[in-house]
């Protein structure tokens, strides 16, 4: 009845504040005059607030406003710390000692854990969430998919949980059987809530797309039992996170197999730094930089030869320039992928209530691709494409992609259940 987004909780605001207006009007002594006015400030300040937070969609409950406020993952568990992937340490030991491997195997597990980057020297915070499978017996030796969750701006990597409510929602769906098995990892791309670096290594600045696309996976693959990137790693994104979602896809093509966009962008703007705004172009005044991380344009610039990620795109009904982006690049999608899906939520605008009712069909979409990539992997070497373009190079930057398909680790078994195979 009272959550944020709830009627109620605007008509008690209206009537608070009517009544305060009455005691203003009606009040002789000036003390209370003033007391009233002041006090009126606060339920017309409340109810602004809750009208904005419900035309975006934002928050849901009052224990996804705390959580987020309070800056923690709701449900997230342990915060575990980073562990030396050389020293042969299993994060897998650290989480065996911290959490309830009982209850695990049956809802699965989000924890939170700091991440080094080698290459990038960035440090960031990452939120995981395994799914129950992961903690069965039988699926001791069996490595698992990952999707890499980008969230937009302002905002962090525990709106993803929090906000879109994403555990929860896969958690149910998995139960049902509609979706597969896979891990969730939500990096945080820019640092800070009010940071927006758009997931791109910044000339002379932080090396973001290092970070996310080449430190990330491997770490997690390393410490966790999580294919490494290729094939069986798919990325996906909201907002900003849906243009890192494209552009990583494509400038990464090797190490993601899967790219889900939501309301996404496909043409960078400048960089965000710090509270109060600065902008900054991410690439200076090198233009094969730009042109190379713009999405509409990278695209028509590979081979027609070259495999790149499957797209699945989504998009609010009455969001008129997210449409008009997605047609555009669809159109250039189809050329090499005829299937290519785009999904059109019916009055949904450039809010979090859209992404919330285009999660189930992206998770539904791409954990069953990532299963079947997982089982099934694309052979490397010889005359296969991921042997053909192991290296991709871009002007100015460090190797864009560092390795093909992931193979199947040995040993590894098929897991229980059932997987079909995607036709996206």
């Amino acid at each position: 009845m009272l959550e944020p987004q709830s009627t109620a909780l605007f008509l008690i605001f209206i009537v608070v504040f009517c009544a305060l207006l009455c005691w203003l009007a009606l009040a002789r002594q000036t003390v209370f005059r003033i007391l009233a006015g002041c006090i009126a400030f606060i339920p017309a300040m409340l109810f602004g607030v809750a009208a904005v937070n419900k035309y975006y969609g934002y928050y849901q409950t009052w224990g996804a406003v705390a959580a987020d406020l309070g800056g923690q993952g709701a449900n997230q568990g342990p915060a575990l710390p980073t562990v030396d992937a050389a020293s042969g340490q299993k994060l897998s030991a650290v989480l065996g000692r911290s959490i309830d491997l009982t209850k695990a195997a049956q809802q699965g597990q989000t924890f939170r854990l700091t991440v080094r980057g080698q290459s990038s020297h960035l440090t960031r915070h990452v939120y995981v969430y395994l799914p129950p499978q992961y903690f069965r017996e039988a699926y001791r030796r069996y490595r698992f998919p990952v999707i890499e969750l980008i969230n937009g701006f302002p905002g962090g990597p525990q709106d993803w949980i929090n906000v879109v409510g994403i555990t929860v929602a896969y958690a149910a769906l998995l139960a049902d059987g509609v979706v597969k098995p896979a891990a969730l990892v939500m990096p945080d791309p820019n640092g800070g809530r009010r940071t927006s670096l758009q997931c791109l290594n910044v000339l002379h600045g932080p090396q973001d797309a290092t970070f996310l696309a080449l430190d990330l996976p491997q770490y997690l693959s390393s410490v966790l039992r999580l294919l490494p990137a290729g094939q069986a790693w798919g990325i996906a994104g909201y907002s900003e996170g849906g243009y890192c979602a494209a552009n990583l896809a494509l400038n990464y093509r090797l190490r993601y197999g899967y790219s889900g966009v939501l309301s996404g962008y496909f043409a960078p703007f400048k960089d965000q730094l710090g509270n109060r705004p600065r902008l900054i172009s991410p690439f200076g005044s090198d233009t094969a930089l730009l042109k190379q991380n713009t999405p509409l344009n990278r695209l028509p610039a590979l081979p027609v030869s070259a495999r790149i990620p499957q797209f699945w795109l989504g998009v609010g009904g009455n969001d008129t320039s997210g449409v008009a982006a997605a047609r555009d690049f669809q159109r250039l999608l189809l050329a090499r992928q005829p299937d290519v899906q785009l999904h059109i939520e019916s009055g949904g605008g450039h809010t979090m209530t859209t992404w919330r009712a285009l999660v189930p069909p992206l998770l539904e979409w791409m954990t069953s691709a990532l299963n079947a990539a997982a089982l099934h992997p694309v052979p490397t070497g010889g005359n296969s494409p991921a042997g053909a373009m192991s290296r991709d190079r871009a002007p100015g930057r460090a190797a864009l992609s560092a390795d093909g398909a992931p193979r199947r680790a040995p040993g590894a078994s098929r897991p229980l259940d059932t997987v079909r195979h995607a036709t996206g």
